[in-house]
Protein backbone atom coordinates (compact mmCIF):
# COMPACT_ATOMS: atom_id res chain seq x y z
CA UNK A 1 0.00 0.00 0.00
CA UNK A 2 1.42 3.40 -1.04
CA UNK A 3 0.40 6.29 1.18
CA UNK A 4 -0.96 9.53 -0.30
CA UNK A 5 1.49 12.26 0.71
CA UNK A 6 -0.25 14.87 2.85
CA UNK A 7 2.36 15.73 5.48
CA UNK A 8 5.97 14.54 5.78
CA UNK A 9 5.50 13.90 9.53
CA UNK A 10 5.41 10.30 10.82
CA UNK A 11 3.41 10.44 14.08
CA UNK A 12 4.03 8.18 17.10
CA UNK A 13 1.80 5.18 17.84
CA UNK A 14 -0.27 6.09 14.77
CA UNK A 15 -1.32 3.81 11.93
CA UNK A 16 -1.56 6.43 9.21
CA UNK A 17 -3.39 4.06 6.84
CA UNK A 18 -6.33 4.08 9.26
CA UNK A 19 -6.06 7.56 10.77
CA UNK A 20 -7.34 10.63 8.94
CA UNK A 21 -6.05 14.15 9.21
CA UNK A 22 -4.19 15.03 12.41
CA UNK A 23 -5.99 17.46 14.71
CA UNK A 24 -4.11 20.75 14.52
CA UNK A 25 -3.73 22.33 17.98
CA UNK A 26 -2.86 26.02 18.15
CA UNK A 27 -3.10 26.83 21.87
CA UNK A 28 -3.31 25.28 25.32
CA UNK A 29 -4.65 26.76 28.53
CA UNK A 30 -5.36 24.96 31.79
CA UNK A 31 -7.18 21.70 31.09
CA UNK A 32 -8.06 22.74 27.53
CA UNK A 33 -6.60 22.56 24.05
CA UNK A 34 -7.80 24.79 21.22
CA UNK A 35 -7.83 23.72 17.58
CA UNK A 36 -7.20 25.66 14.39
CA UNK A 37 -10.96 25.59 13.72
CA UNK A 38 -11.77 27.13 17.14
CA UNK A 39 -12.88 24.01 18.99
CA UNK A 40 -12.10 23.63 22.70
CA UNK A 41 -10.98 20.13 23.67
CA UNK A 42 -10.85 18.88 27.26
CA UNK A 43 -7.48 17.19 27.81
CA UNK A 44 -8.63 14.11 29.74
CA UNK A 45 -5.26 12.29 29.58
CA UNK A 46 -2.89 15.18 30.39
CA UNK A 47 -1.43 15.00 26.88
CA UNK A 48 0.06 11.53 27.33
CA UNK A 49 0.24 11.81 31.12
CA UNK A 50 2.66 14.74 31.31
CA UNK A 51 0.62 17.88 32.13
CA UNK A 52 0.06 18.32 35.86
CA UNK A 53 -0.89 21.89 36.79
CA UNK A 54 -2.33 22.73 33.37
CA UNK A 55 -1.19 23.78 29.92
CA UNK A 56 0.93 26.95 29.78
CA UNK A 57 0.91 27.49 33.53
CA UNK A 58 2.04 31.12 33.96
CA UNK A 59 4.61 30.39 36.69
CA UNK A 60 6.33 27.75 34.55
CA UNK A 61 6.08 29.83 31.38
CA UNK A 62 7.76 32.80 33.11
CA UNK A 63 10.56 30.55 34.37
CA UNK A 64 11.19 29.27 30.85
CA UNK A 65 11.23 32.78 29.40
CA UNK A 66 13.60 34.12 32.05
CA UNK A 67 16.04 31.21 31.73
CA UNK A 68 16.04 31.34 27.92
CA UNK A 69 17.37 34.89 28.14
CA UNK A 70 20.27 33.88 30.43
CA UNK A 71 21.58 30.43 29.45
CA UNK A 72 19.79 28.09 27.09
CA UNK A 73 22.30 25.23 26.71
CA UNK A 74 25.66 24.05 28.04
CA UNK A 75 27.47 20.72 27.83
CA UNK A 76 26.84 19.07 31.20
CA UNK A 77 30.09 17.08 31.18
CA UNK A 78 32.52 19.17 33.19
CA UNK A 79 29.99 21.97 33.77
CA UNK A 80 26.96 22.69 35.93
CA UNK A 81 24.43 25.47 36.40
CA UNK A 82 22.09 26.76 39.10
CA UNK A 83 18.77 25.38 37.75
CA UNK A 84 20.16 21.83 37.69
CA UNK A 85 21.75 22.13 41.14
CA UNK A 86 18.54 23.53 42.61
CA UNK A 87 16.33 20.88 41.01
CA UNK A 88 18.60 18.06 42.21
CA UNK A 89 18.71 19.38 45.76
CA UNK A 90 14.94 19.80 45.93
CA UNK A 91 14.28 16.39 44.40
CA UNK A 92 16.36 14.68 47.06
CA UNK A 93 14.29 16.42 49.73
CA UNK A 94 11.03 15.22 48.18
CA UNK A 95 12.00 11.72 47.05
CA UNK A 96 11.94 8.68 49.37
CA UNK A 97 14.87 8.60 51.83
CA UNK A 98 18.02 6.78 50.82
CA UNK A 99 18.30 8.26 47.35
CA UNK A 100 21.44 10.38 47.23
CA UNK A 101 22.40 11.17 43.63
CA UNK A 102 20.58 12.57 40.61
CA UNK A 103 21.42 11.79 36.98
CA UNK A 104 19.69 13.96 34.37
CA UNK A 105 18.42 12.79 30.99
CA UNK A 106 15.63 13.84 28.66
CA UNK A 107 12.82 11.26 28.52
CA UNK A 108 11.17 8.52 30.54
CA UNK A 109 12.62 5.80 28.33
CA UNK A 110 16.09 7.25 28.76
CA UNK A 111 15.73 7.49 32.53
CA UNK A 112 14.97 3.76 32.60
CA UNK A 113 17.91 2.98 30.29
CA UNK A 114 20.07 4.91 32.73
CA UNK A 115 18.65 2.92 35.66
CA UNK A 116 19.41 -0.41 33.96
CA UNK A 117 22.95 0.70 33.14
CA UNK A 118 23.48 1.95 36.70
CA UNK A 119 22.37 -1.43 38.07
CA UNK A 120 24.56 -3.48 35.74
CA UNK A 121 27.48 -1.08 36.17
CA UNK A 122 27.20 -1.39 39.94
CA UNK A 123 27.51 -5.19 39.93
CA UNK A 124 30.27 -5.12 37.30
CA UNK A 125 32.34 -2.58 39.17
CA UNK A 126 32.14 -4.37 42.52
CA UNK A 127 33.15 -7.63 40.81
CA UNK A 128 29.91 -9.61 41.24
CA UNK A 129 28.62 -11.40 38.10
CA UNK A 130 24.97 -10.42 38.20
CA UNK A 131 23.32 -9.47 34.91
CA UNK A 132 19.75 -10.84 35.02
CA UNK A 133 16.85 -8.36 35.16
CA UNK A 134 13.47 -9.36 36.61
CA UNK A 135 10.35 -7.68 35.20
CA UNK A 136 6.59 -7.83 35.71
CA UNK A 137 4.08 -9.22 33.22
CA UNK A 138 2.22 -6.52 31.21
CA UNK A 139 4.79 -3.88 32.10
CA UNK A 140 5.87 -1.04 29.85
CA UNK A 141 9.03 1.00 30.41
CA UNK A 142 9.63 2.72 27.08
CA UNK A 143 10.51 2.22 23.43
CA UNK A 144 14.31 2.20 23.39
CA UNK A 145 16.05 -1.18 23.10
CA UNK A 146 16.74 -1.66 26.80
CA UNK A 147 13.30 -0.49 27.89
CA UNK A 148 11.57 -2.71 25.33
CA UNK A 149 13.63 -5.62 26.69
CA UNK A 150 12.22 -5.10 30.19
CA UNK A 151 8.68 -4.48 28.97
CA UNK A 152 5.97 -6.88 27.88
CA UNK A 153 6.74 -8.74 24.66
CA UNK A 154 4.06 -8.41 22.01
CA UNK A 155 2.73 -6.13 19.31
CA UNK A 156 4.78 -3.15 20.55
CA UNK A 157 8.13 -4.83 19.96
CA UNK A 158 7.65 -8.03 17.93
CA UNK A 159 9.59 -6.67 14.93
CA UNK A 160 12.58 -5.77 17.11
CA UNK A 161 12.85 -9.03 19.04
CA UNK A 162 16.34 -9.85 17.70
CA UNK A 163 17.63 -6.74 19.51
CA UNK A 164 16.12 -7.53 22.91
CA UNK A 165 17.91 -9.18 25.81
CA UNK A 166 16.43 -12.01 27.86
CA UNK A 167 14.74 -11.28 31.20
CA UNK A 168 12.95 -13.15 33.96
CA UNK A 169 9.26 -12.34 34.36
CA UNK A 170 6.81 -12.56 37.26
CA UNK A 171 3.01 -12.45 36.87
CA UNK A 172 0.98 -9.31 37.48
CA UNK A 173 -0.43 -9.39 41.06
CA UNK A 174 -4.10 -9.65 40.10
CA UNK A 175 -6.59 -9.38 42.95
CA UNK A 176 -6.66 -12.65 44.87
CA UNK A 177 -3.45 -13.88 43.22
CA UNK A 178 -0.93 -11.54 44.81
CA UNK A 179 0.92 -14.33 46.61
CA UNK A 180 1.71 -16.05 43.32
CA UNK A 181 3.52 -12.91 42.20
CA UNK A 182 5.46 -12.64 45.45
CA UNK A 183 6.42 -16.33 45.34
CA UNK A 184 7.55 -15.99 41.72
CA UNK A 185 9.63 -12.93 42.55
CA UNK A 186 11.30 -14.66 45.48
CA UNK A 187 12.10 -17.68 43.31
CA UNK A 188 13.47 -15.52 40.49
CA UNK A 189 15.69 -13.59 42.89
CA UNK A 190 17.22 -16.82 44.17
CA UNK A 191 17.24 -18.83 40.95
CA UNK A 192 18.60 -16.23 38.60
CA UNK A 193 21.06 -14.50 40.93
CA UNK A 194 19.40 -11.34 39.64
CA UNK A 195 20.90 -7.88 39.30
CA UNK A 196 17.67 -5.89 39.60
CA UNK A 197 13.89 -5.98 39.60
CA UNK A 198 12.13 -3.15 37.76
CA UNK A 199 8.48 -2.30 38.39
CA UNK A 200 5.86 0.38 37.83
CA UNK A 201 4.59 1.12 41.37
CA UNK A 202 0.81 0.66 41.92
CA UNK A 203 -0.26 1.23 38.28
CA UNK A 204 0.96 -0.42 35.08
CA UNK A 205 0.25 2.30 32.53
CA UNK A 206 0.41 1.25 28.87
CA UNK A 207 -0.18 -2.36 29.89
CA UNK A 208 -3.81 -1.45 30.52
CA UNK A 209 -3.90 0.81 33.60
CA UNK A 210 -3.63 -2.30 35.77
CA UNK A 211 -3.67 -1.48 39.49
CA UNK A 212 -2.45 -3.30 42.59
CA UNK A 213 -2.30 -2.35 46.31
CA UNK A 214 0.59 -0.75 48.21
CA UNK A 215 1.13 -3.78 50.46
CA UNK A 216 2.19 -5.81 47.40
CA UNK A 217 4.74 -3.16 46.45
CA UNK A 218 6.09 -3.21 49.99
CA UNK A 219 6.43 -7.00 49.94
CA UNK A 220 8.21 -6.93 46.58
CA UNK A 221 10.74 -4.48 47.98
CA UNK A 222 11.24 -6.66 51.07
CA UNK A 223 11.90 -9.73 48.90
CA UNK A 224 14.44 -7.86 46.77
CA UNK A 225 16.17 -6.46 49.82
CA UNK A 226 16.48 -9.93 51.40
CA UNK A 227 18.00 -11.29 48.18
CA UNK A 228 20.30 -8.28 47.67
CA UNK A 229 18.58 -7.50 44.34
CA UNK A 230 18.40 -3.85 43.33
CA UNK A 231 14.85 -2.48 43.31
CA UNK A 232 14.14 -0.04 40.45
CA UNK A 233 10.94 2.00 40.69
CA UNK A 234 9.81 3.32 37.31
CA UNK A 235 7.72 6.31 38.41
CA UNK A 236 7.79 8.02 35.02
CA UNK A 237 3.98 7.92 34.91
CA UNK A 238 3.07 7.24 38.56
CA UNK A 239 5.05 10.18 39.94
CA UNK A 240 3.89 13.76 40.46
CA UNK A 241 0.62 13.02 42.22
CA UNK A 242 -0.97 10.58 39.80
CA UNK A 243 -1.50 7.89 42.44
CA UNK A 244 -2.62 10.38 45.11
CA UNK A 245 0.79 11.00 46.67
CA UNK A 246 3.73 12.82 45.14
CA UNK A 247 5.39 9.47 44.38
CA UNK A 248 3.65 6.09 44.45
CA UNK A 249 6.35 4.49 46.61
CA UNK A 250 5.30 6.72 49.50
CA UNK A 251 2.07 4.74 49.91
CA UNK A 252 4.03 1.55 50.58
CA UNK A 253 6.72 3.26 52.67
CA UNK A 254 9.23 1.99 50.11
CA UNK A 255 12.59 3.53 49.31
CA UNK A 256 13.78 2.20 45.96
CA UNK A 257 17.45 1.69 45.25
CA UNK A 258 16.99 3.47 41.91
CA UNK A 259 14.04 5.65 40.89
CA UNK A 260 13.04 7.07 37.50
CA UNK A 261 11.04 10.30 37.19
CA UNK A 262 9.98 12.22 34.09
CA UNK A 263 6.67 13.29 32.44
CA UNK A 264 5.35 15.68 35.13
CA UNK A 265 8.84 16.72 36.21
CA UNK A 266 8.49 20.00 34.29
CA UNK A 267 4.73 20.17 34.73
CA UNK A 268 4.48 18.81 31.20
CA UNK A 269 6.09 21.82 29.56
CA UNK A 270 9.48 20.51 28.34
CA UNK A 271 11.23 17.12 28.08
CA UNK A 272 13.37 16.27 31.10
CA UNK A 273 14.02 13.16 33.18
CA UNK A 274 16.05 12.09 36.18
CA UNK A 275 17.31 8.83 37.61
CA UNK A 276 17.99 8.85 41.35
CA UNK A 277 20.15 6.26 43.10
CA UNK A 278 21.69 5.22 46.39
CA UNK A 279 25.16 6.44 47.31
CA UNK A 280 26.74 2.98 47.01
CA UNK A 281 25.66 2.73 43.37
CA UNK A 282 27.37 6.06 42.66
CA UNK A 283 30.40 5.01 44.73
CA UNK A 284 30.82 1.82 42.67
CA UNK A 285 31.52 4.09 39.68
CA UNK A 286 33.70 6.58 41.62
CA UNK A 287 37.34 5.76 40.94
CA UNK A 288 40.65 7.09 39.66
CA UNK A 289 40.30 4.31 37.08
CA UNK A 290 38.62 6.03 34.13
CA UNK A 291 37.27 2.71 32.84
CA UNK A 292 34.80 2.72 35.78
CA UNK A 293 33.17 5.94 34.55
CA UNK A 294 29.40 5.85 34.06
CA UNK A 295 29.32 6.06 30.29
CA UNK A 296 25.99 7.66 29.50
CA UNK A 297 24.99 11.06 28.18
CA UNK A 298 22.82 12.96 25.74
CA UNK A 299 23.61 16.30 24.15
CA UNK A 300 20.85 18.03 26.12
CA UNK A 301 21.53 16.47 29.52
CA UNK A 302 20.19 18.87 32.20
CA UNK A 303 19.26 21.51 29.64
CA UNK A 304 19.07 24.79 31.63
CA UNK A 305 15.69 25.86 30.23
CA UNK A 306 14.12 22.48 30.98
CA UNK A 307 15.65 22.55 34.47
CA UNK A 308 14.20 26.03 35.05
CA UNK A 309 10.79 24.64 34.15
CA UNK A 310 11.33 21.76 36.59
CA UNK A 311 12.39 24.19 39.32
CA UNK A 312 9.19 26.20 38.79
CA UNK A 313 7.16 22.98 38.90
CA UNK A 314 8.77 21.98 42.20
CA UNK A 315 7.91 25.41 43.59
CA UNK A 316 4.26 24.79 42.76
CA UNK A 317 4.39 21.48 44.63
CA UNK A 318 5.73 23.35 47.65
CA UNK A 319 2.74 25.70 47.55
CA UNK A 320 -0.38 23.57 47.73
CA UNK A 321 -0.47 21.36 44.63
CA UNK A 322 -1.03 18.33 46.84
CA UNK A 323 -4.40 19.65 47.98
CA UNK A 324 -5.52 19.92 44.38
CA UNK A 325 -4.50 16.29 43.81
CA UNK A 326 -6.71 15.19 46.70
CA UNK A 327 -9.61 17.19 45.28
CA UNK A 328 -9.26 15.63 41.80
CA UNK A 329 -9.01 12.14 43.32
CA UNK A 330 -12.27 12.72 45.23
CA UNK A 331 -14.04 14.01 42.11
CA UNK A 332 -12.80 11.04 40.12
CA UNK A 333 -14.15 8.62 42.73
CA UNK A 334 -17.60 10.25 42.75
CA UNK A 335 -17.89 10.13 38.98
CA UNK A 336 -16.48 6.65 38.38
CA UNK A 337 -18.60 5.04 41.13
CA UNK A 338 -21.87 4.67 39.11
CA UNK A 339 -20.02 2.66 36.45
CA UNK A 340 -19.40 -0.14 38.96
CA UNK A 341 -23.09 -1.02 38.63
CA UNK A 342 -23.11 -0.78 34.82
CA UNK A 343 -23.01 -4.31 33.40
CA UNK A 344 -21.45 -3.07 30.16
CA UNK A 345 -18.19 -2.35 32.02
CA UNK A 346 -15.89 -4.45 34.15
CA UNK A 347 -12.84 -3.92 36.36
CA UNK A 348 -13.90 -0.36 37.20
CA UNK A 349 -10.97 1.00 39.19
CA UNK A 350 -9.24 4.06 40.60
CA UNK A 351 -5.89 4.83 42.16
CA UNK A 352 -5.40 8.47 43.16
CA UNK A 353 -6.29 10.74 40.26
CA UNK A 354 -6.35 7.91 37.69
CA UNK A 355 -9.50 5.97 36.79
CA UNK A 356 -9.95 3.13 34.31
CA UNK A 357 -12.69 0.77 33.19
CA UNK A 358 -12.94 -1.96 30.58
CA UNK A 359 -15.78 -1.86 28.08
CA UNK A 360 -17.22 -5.30 27.31
CA UNK A 361 -17.13 -5.23 23.53
CA UNK A 362 -16.00 -8.58 22.22
CA UNK A 363 -12.23 -8.65 21.87
CA UNK A 364 -9.98 -7.07 24.47
CA UNK A 365 -6.46 -5.73 24.69
CA UNK A 366 -4.54 -2.95 22.96
CA UNK A 367 -5.60 -3.95 19.43
CA UNK A 368 -9.27 -4.47 20.31
CA UNK A 369 -11.41 -3.34 17.40
CA UNK A 370 -13.48 -1.05 19.62
CA UNK A 371 -10.43 1.12 20.41
CA UNK A 372 -10.32 3.28 17.26
CA UNK A 373 -14.12 3.62 17.32
CA UNK A 374 -14.01 4.89 20.88
CA UNK A 375 -11.25 7.35 20.09
CA UNK A 376 -13.18 8.71 17.09
CA UNK A 377 -16.32 9.02 19.21
CA UNK A 378 -14.49 11.03 21.87
CA UNK A 379 -12.89 13.24 19.23
CA UNK A 380 -16.37 14.12 17.99
CA UNK A 381 -17.24 15.09 21.58
CA UNK A 382 -14.18 17.38 21.78
CA UNK A 383 -12.42 15.19 24.33
CA UNK A 384 -8.82 14.03 24.28
CA UNK A 385 -9.30 10.44 25.42
CA UNK A 386 -7.08 7.75 23.96
CA UNK A 387 -8.33 4.30 25.04
CA UNK A 388 -5.94 1.39 25.36
CA UNK A 389 -8.05 -0.92 23.22
CA UNK A 390 -11.23 -1.56 25.20
CA UNK A 391 -9.75 0.08 28.32
CA UNK A 392 -10.91 3.66 28.81
CA UNK A 393 -8.94 5.70 31.31
CA UNK A 394 -9.11 9.26 32.63
CA UNK A 395 -5.93 10.99 33.85
CA UNK A 396 -6.56 14.75 33.72
CA UNK A 397 -4.45 17.78 34.63
CA UNK A 398 -5.10 18.79 38.23
CA UNK A 399 -6.77 22.06 37.21
CA UNK A 400 -9.69 20.09 35.71
CA UNK A 401 -13.12 21.09 37.03
CA UNK A 402 -15.93 18.83 38.17
CA UNK A 403 -17.98 20.06 35.21
CA UNK A 404 -15.17 18.98 32.87
CA UNK A 405 -15.04 15.55 34.47
CA UNK A 406 -18.82 15.20 34.35
CA UNK A 407 -18.68 15.89 30.62
CA UNK A 408 -15.98 13.24 30.21
CA UNK A 409 -17.93 10.55 32.05
CA UNK A 410 -21.18 11.42 30.28
CA UNK A 411 -19.34 10.84 27.00
CA UNK A 412 -18.03 7.48 28.24
CA UNK A 413 -21.60 6.40 29.04
CA UNK A 414 -22.84 7.64 25.68
CA UNK A 415 -20.02 5.78 23.92
CA UNK A 416 -21.20 2.56 25.54
CA UNK A 417 -24.78 3.34 24.49
CA UNK A 418 -23.74 3.88 20.89
CA UNK A 419 -20.89 1.41 20.37
CA UNK A 420 -21.13 -1.48 22.83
Amino acid sequence: MISPRKSPIWHPFTQHALHGEMTRIVRGEGAYLFTADDRRIIDAIASWWVVTHGHCHPHIVRAIQDQAEQLNQIIFAGHTHDPAEQVAAQLLKLAPPGLDYVFFSDSGSTSVEVALKMALGYWHNIGVPRTRIIVMQHSYHGDTVGTMSVGARGVFNKAYEPLLFDVASVPFPAAGHEQATLDALEAACKRDDAAAFIVEPLILGAGGMLMYPPWVLKEMKRICEAANVLFIADEVMTGWGRTGTLFACEQADVSPDIACYSKGLTGGSLPLAVTLCRADIYDAHYSSDRSRTFFHSSSYTANPVACAAARANLELWQHGAGARVASVAAMQERLIAPFRADARFENVRRTGTVTALDLKAGDAGYLAGIGPKLQAFFERRNLLLRPLGNTIYVMPPYCVTEADLAEIYAAIKDAADELA
